[in-house]
Protein backbone atom coordinates (compact mmCIF):
# COMPACT_ATOMS: atom_id res chain seq x y z
CA UNK A 1 0.00 0.00 0.00
CA UNK A 2 1.80 2.94 -1.04
CA UNK A 3 2.44 5.78 1.28
CA UNK A 4 0.51 8.61 2.08
CA UNK A 5 2.80 11.82 1.29
CA UNK A 6 3.60 13.75 4.96
CA UNK A 7 1.34 16.94 5.15
CA UNK A 8 4.01 19.79 5.38
CA UNK A 9 5.21 21.25 8.71
CA UNK A 10 3.56 24.23 9.51
CA UNK A 11 5.21 27.74 10.13
CA UNK A 12 4.12 29.95 12.26
CA UNK A 13 4.02 33.12 11.16
CA UNK A 14 3.14 35.66 13.61
CA UNK A 15 4.14 34.18 17.15
CA UNK A 16 6.58 31.77 18.79
CA UNK A 17 6.70 28.03 18.39
CA UNK A 18 4.78 27.39 21.14
CA UNK A 19 1.43 30.00 21.81
CA UNK A 20 1.81 29.99 25.28
CA UNK A 21 5.62 31.02 25.66
CA UNK A 22 8.08 32.75 24.08
CA UNK A 23 12.08 32.15 24.31
CA UNK A 24 15.12 34.80 24.67
CA UNK A 25 16.98 34.90 21.99
CA UNK A 26 20.51 36.13 23.16
CA UNK A 27 22.05 37.40 26.23
CA UNK A 28 22.54 36.45 29.80
CA UNK A 29 19.09 34.20 29.73
CA UNK A 30 19.42 32.91 26.02
CA UNK A 31 17.40 29.82 25.11
CA UNK A 32 15.33 30.80 28.50
CA UNK A 33 11.46 30.08 28.11
CA UNK A 34 9.07 32.40 29.49
CA UNK A 35 5.47 31.55 30.03
CA UNK A 36 3.05 33.93 28.10
CA UNK A 37 -0.93 34.78 29.41
CA UNK A 38 -3.52 33.93 26.70
CA UNK A 39 -5.03 36.92 26.88
CA UNK A 40 -7.09 38.82 24.25
CA UNK A 41 -5.02 40.51 21.89
CA UNK A 42 -1.98 39.66 23.09
CA UNK A 43 0.65 38.94 20.25
CA UNK A 44 4.47 38.25 20.98
CA UNK A 45 7.03 39.48 18.53
CA UNK A 46 7.68 36.55 16.88
CA UNK A 47 11.49 35.34 16.83
CA UNK A 48 13.20 35.88 13.72
CA UNK A 49 11.86 39.00 14.13
CA UNK A 50 13.03 39.66 17.51
CA UNK A 51 16.43 38.49 16.16
CA UNK A 52 16.54 40.78 13.36
CA UNK A 53 15.67 43.81 15.32
CA UNK A 54 18.25 43.17 17.78
CA UNK A 55 20.66 42.96 15.20
CA UNK A 56 19.92 46.55 13.91
CA UNK A 57 19.81 47.62 17.26
CA UNK A 58 23.21 46.11 18.56
CA UNK A 59 25.31 47.44 15.45
CA UNK A 60 23.62 50.79 15.82
CA UNK A 61 24.83 51.03 19.51
CA UNK A 62 28.35 49.08 18.54
CA UNK A 63 27.08 46.60 20.97
CA UNK A 64 27.04 48.81 23.74
CA UNK A 65 24.21 48.22 26.57
CA UNK A 66 25.41 48.93 29.79
CA UNK A 67 24.02 52.24 29.34
CA UNK A 68 20.98 51.55 27.82
CA UNK A 69 17.51 52.94 29.16
CA UNK A 70 14.69 51.38 27.56
CA UNK A 71 10.87 51.98 27.77
CA UNK A 72 8.35 49.09 26.42
CA UNK A 73 5.21 50.76 26.46
CA UNK A 74 2.70 47.55 25.39
CA UNK A 75 4.39 45.47 27.01
CA UNK A 76 2.33 42.47 26.71
CA UNK A 77 4.36 39.05 26.73
CA UNK A 78 7.60 40.82 27.53
CA UNK A 79 8.96 39.32 24.71
CA UNK A 80 10.90 42.66 23.84
CA UNK A 81 11.62 43.95 27.19
CA UNK A 82 13.24 40.95 28.58
CA UNK A 83 15.42 40.82 25.64
CA UNK A 84 17.03 44.02 26.33
CA UNK A 85 17.21 43.00 29.59
CA UNK A 86 18.86 40.08 28.70
CA UNK A 87 21.15 41.58 26.79
CA UNK A 88 22.49 44.25 29.35
CA UNK A 89 20.31 47.01 29.38
CA UNK A 90 20.84 49.23 32.43
CA UNK A 91 17.40 49.85 32.90
CA UNK A 92 14.07 48.20 31.22
CA UNK A 93 10.69 49.83 32.36
CA UNK A 94 7.73 48.03 31.14
CA UNK A 95 4.06 49.37 31.14
CA UNK A 96 1.25 46.71 30.32
CA UNK A 97 -2.82 48.16 31.36
CA UNK A 98 -3.93 44.42 31.61
CA UNK A 99 -3.77 42.80 35.39
CA UNK A 100 -3.60 39.43 34.90
CA UNK A 101 -0.59 40.21 31.96
CA UNK A 102 1.66 42.48 34.36
CA UNK A 103 0.74 39.80 36.97
CA UNK A 104 2.34 37.10 34.21
CA UNK A 105 5.40 40.28 33.33
CA UNK A 106 5.81 40.12 37.62
CA UNK A 107 6.47 36.41 37.58
CA UNK A 108 8.74 36.32 34.57
CA UNK A 109 10.95 38.95 36.66
CA UNK A 110 11.47 36.93 39.21
CA UNK A 111 12.10 33.70 37.58
CA UNK A 112 14.59 35.55 35.70
CA UNK A 113 15.85 37.25 38.81
CA UNK A 114 15.67 40.36 36.69
CA UNK A 115 17.06 43.83 38.59
CA UNK A 116 17.08 45.64 35.57
CA UNK A 117 13.61 45.81 35.00
CA UNK A 118 10.77 47.50 36.42
CA UNK A 119 7.19 46.30 35.87
CA UNK A 120 3.64 48.85 36.21
CA UNK A 121 0.33 48.65 35.53
CA UNK A 122 -0.64 52.18 33.13
CA UNK A 123 -2.27 53.60 30.14
CA UNK A 124 0.43 53.47 27.45
CA UNK A 125 -0.63 57.24 26.46
CA UNK A 126 -0.71 58.36 29.79
CA UNK A 127 2.53 57.09 31.17
CA UNK A 128 4.19 59.22 27.98
CA UNK A 129 2.69 62.19 28.51
CA UNK A 130 3.97 61.95 31.99
CA UNK A 131 7.70 60.70 31.39
CA UNK A 132 7.49 63.50 29.15
CA UNK A 133 6.67 66.33 31.52
CA UNK A 134 8.80 64.78 33.85
CA UNK A 135 11.80 64.87 31.59
CA UNK A 136 12.23 60.80 31.90
CA UNK A 137 13.90 60.17 28.56
CA UNK A 138 15.24 56.91 26.60
CA UNK A 139 17.74 55.46 24.70
CA UNK A 140 15.43 52.77 23.13
CA UNK A 141 11.62 52.66 23.42
CA UNK A 142 9.38 49.80 22.08
CA UNK A 143 6.08 50.27 20.55
CA UNK A 144 4.20 46.97 19.30
CA UNK A 145 0.68 47.84 20.39
CA UNK A 146 -3.15 46.46 18.84
CA UNK A 147 -2.82 47.04 15.38
CA UNK A 148 -6.69 47.91 14.77
CA UNK A 149 -6.87 51.00 17.04
CA UNK A 150 -3.92 53.56 15.44
CA UNK A 151 -2.03 53.08 18.52
CA UNK A 152 1.56 54.33 16.64
CA UNK A 153 -0.15 57.50 15.23
CA UNK A 154 -1.00 58.23 18.40
CA UNK A 155 1.48 57.65 20.50
CA UNK A 156 4.79 58.18 18.42
CA UNK A 157 4.53 62.32 18.74
CA UNK A 158 4.69 61.49 22.27
CA UNK A 159 7.97 59.70 21.91
CA UNK A 160 9.65 63.27 20.53
CA UNK A 161 9.52 63.90 24.10
CA UNK A 162 10.81 60.50 25.64
CA UNK A 163 13.86 59.94 23.32
CA UNK A 164 17.43 60.96 24.11
CA UNK A 165 19.45 62.31 21.20
CA UNK A 166 20.24 59.47 18.78
CA UNK A 167 17.92 57.47 19.99
CA UNK A 168 15.35 55.03 18.45
CA UNK A 169 12.30 53.88 18.17
CA UNK A 170 11.26 50.44 17.41
CA UNK A 171 7.28 50.12 16.15
CA UNK A 172 5.78 47.28 14.83
CA UNK A 173 2.51 47.57 13.12
CA UNK A 174 -0.34 45.61 10.49
CA UNK A 175 1.01 47.89 7.57
CA UNK A 176 4.17 49.78 6.62
CA UNK A 177 4.66 53.16 7.99
CA UNK A 178 5.63 54.63 4.97
CA UNK A 179 7.66 53.07 1.74
CA UNK A 180 10.66 54.30 -0.09
CA UNK A 181 8.83 56.15 -2.94
CA UNK A 182 6.33 57.84 -1.18
CA UNK A 183 6.84 61.69 -1.13
CA UNK A 184 7.58 62.92 2.54
CA UNK A 185 4.36 65.41 1.83
CA UNK A 186 2.74 62.56 1.02
CA UNK A 187 3.39 61.15 4.79
CA UNK A 188 1.16 60.84 7.65
CA UNK A 189 2.23 64.26 9.68
CA UNK A 190 3.16 62.18 12.82
CA UNK A 191 5.66 60.40 10.77
CA UNK A 192 7.38 63.78 9.53
CA UNK A 193 9.48 64.04 12.47
CA UNK A 194 10.71 60.51 12.29
CA UNK A 195 13.55 58.98 9.98
CA UNK A 196 12.94 55.29 9.14
CA UNK A 197 16.48 53.48 9.36
CA UNK A 198 15.70 50.02 8.86
CA UNK A 199 12.06 48.59 8.18
CA UNK A 200 11.12 44.84 6.73
CA UNK A 201 8.35 42.45 6.97
CA UNK A 202 7.63 39.01 8.21
CA UNK A 203 4.17 37.70 7.18
CA UNK A 204 1.70 40.30 8.08
CA UNK A 205 4.19 41.84 10.66
CA UNK A 206 5.62 45.34 9.64
CA UNK A 207 8.35 46.26 11.76
CA UNK A 208 10.75 49.56 11.51
CA UNK A 209 13.59 51.14 13.36
CA UNK A 210 12.46 55.01 13.61
CA UNK A 211 15.13 57.68 14.63
CA UNK A 212 13.80 61.13 15.35
CA UNK A 213 15.05 64.04 12.80
CA UNK A 214 14.57 66.76 15.10
CA UNK A 215 17.99 64.69 17.68
CA UNK A 216 19.51 62.58 15.02
CA UNK A 217 23.29 63.12 15.77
Amino acid sequence: MPKKPAKPAKVPVHGPQHSNQVRIIGGEWKRTPLPVLEALGLRPTPDRVRETVFNWINHLRNGNWATAQVLDLFAGSGALGFEAASRGAQSVTMIDSNVPVVRQLEANKAKLKAENVQIMRGDALAVAQSASVRGQRYDLVFLDPPYQQDFIGKILPLCTGLIKDGGLVYAESGAALNTEDTPEAEQPEWLRAWEVIRADKAGMVFFHLLRYRGKAG
